[in-house]
């Protein structure tokens, strides 16, 4: 523990944020097999609902840092395509 007082509260805010991502980067993961779910089913409405909605997720991972912006645009092409294997 430092002994230091700003360092005490980095060390708080540190943890507050990393659990804030950790929660953030599980309801994007859910978010992407969601698709792959859909996908898996043949269920084209399904699929492209929920490609919007883990579009936006990423989008939002990498607006808030969490990912990179070449990370998240590969995953969106990836998503795309497995949609596009079902039309």
């Amino acid at each position: 523990m430092p002994n230091i007082k700003s360092q005490k509260k980095r060390v708080k805010t540190n943890e507050k944020q990393r659990l804030l991502n950790s929660s953030f980067k599980s309801s994007m993961k859910t978010a992407i097999k969601k698709v792959s779910l859909a996908v898996e089913a043949n269920n084209i409405e399904e699929a492209t609902v929920a490609l919007n909605y883990a579009t936006k997720k990423l989008d939002k991972a990498q607006a808030k840092g969490i990912l990179h912006k070449n990370n998240v645009a590969h995953k969106k092409s990836q998503l795309a395509t497995l949609v596009n294997t079902i039309k």
